[in-house]
């Protein structure tokens, strides 16, 4: 099933050092370096130095801005199951369809 969506990635890499990433690996979405932590700091994103760095942080923003999602986590392996994420977009989905 496509969701009409975009991933965003932003990490603290320079701008030099997240391009030859994404080259190197063929990502398949969009990476924004974010090396002075200005987004990091809107989304209140954890930097735990004894933890290697940020915490995993995801969103999900609706397509008025709000944010219809958020989970931060504790460790580096603290992430969401991908089907949590695709339910809360379902239901973004779902909500756009009853308001056309």
């Amino acid at each position: 099933m496509e969701r009409d969506s975009v991933i965003l990635a932003i990490g603290p890499d320079s701008r030099e050092a997240f391009a030859d990433y994404w080259r190197e690996h063929d990502m398949p979405f969009i990476g924004l370096p974010d090396p002075d932590h200005s987004v990091a700091e809107v989304y209140r994103q954890e930097v735990n130095l004894l933890k290697l760095g940020r915490m995993p942080a995801v969103l999900i923003v609706d397509r008025q801005g709000r944010i219809q999602y958020q989970h931060y986590g504790r460790s580096m392996s603290d992430i969401p199951a991908n089907s949590a994420l695709f339910q809360v977009l379902d239901g973004l989905e779902d909500a756009d369809s009853a308001d056309s």
